[in-house]
């Protein structure tokens, strides 16, 4: 049971519940599945590399990697520099595509939402009972996430959601963000107003509110500098 939201934890606590919260994992802590919250079944990668600021490393592999073979990366992976540029590849890239004959990666910074962050425009709560009315005109997929996709942070505009921000990989200790806004609504500050006021709804269920994206969503970056985010570090996965 989580009794409360972990007080200034480290890059590299931050980045195991990062892991912990992406992906479901057996009994010796192998990757089975992306850990959606809604029903599905969507394999895991075979390698996640997890890069901190302090300059550790969080690996863990997938069921079906051979033993020896994660030795070999879990050597490379302790050599790892600090990552001072989230574009740049691992310093092993070549090596561990080469090893697991990877045939895509993905990689992207990894933040924190800090506790003092609150939203400069009002934004509400939803659940299946609001859903259904604001999720129209952009939105009816949602529908058929809410009531697994909690908390949901909205902003309401001519009585329907344009941004929403809702918890899309979650466990006890850490919820990951999914951010979506409607197109006509974009560059207003409204991403990160409901990324705030979900983050504030996290921290309430004592849990650590983390948002993550990719290397090259350079709007969701944008959201992550107005916020002023904390970055602890970088995720790299190959599939």
């Amino acid at each position: 049971m989580n009794d409360g939201v972990e007080r200034n934890p480290t890059a590299h606590t931050l980045m195991e519940r990062h892991a912990d919260a992406m992906f479901t994992h057996d009994e010796n802590r192998r990757l089975r599945t992306i850990n959606e919250p809604w029903p599905s079944e969507t394999p895991a990668p075979r390698f996640f590399l997890g890069r901190t600021i302090e300059g550790t490393a969080v690996c863990r592999f997938r069921y079906d990697v051979p033993e020896e073979l994660t030795r070999q990366l879990e050597r490379f992976s302790a050599d790892e520099p600090v990552p001072r540029d989230f574009r740049m590849k691992p310093k092993h890239f070549e090596a561990y595509m080469n090893l697991l004959q990877g045939e895509r990666f993905t990689m992207g910074p990894c933040y924190l939402v800090p506790e003092v962050t609150v939203p400069d425009i009002q934004v509400v709560l939803i659940t299946r009972e609001q859903g259904s009315e604001w999720a129209r005109g952009g939105f009816e997929w949602l529908v058929q996430e809410i009531d697994y996709a909690q908390p949901c942070a909205a902003l309401i505009h001519e009585n329907k959601a344009v941004s929403i921000c809702r918890s899309v990989r979650i466990t006890s200790e850490a919820h990951e963000a999914g951010l979506e806004t409607l197109e006509a609504f974009r560059g207003k500050g409204y991403a990160a107003a409901v990324v705030a006021g979900w983050a504030a709804e996290v921290r309430r269920l004592k849990s650590l509110p983390l948002y993550s994206t990719s290397w090259e969503n350079l709007s969701s970056q944008r959201v992550a500098q107005k916020l002023a985010l904390e970055f602890y570090g970088v995720n790299f996965t190959i599939y």
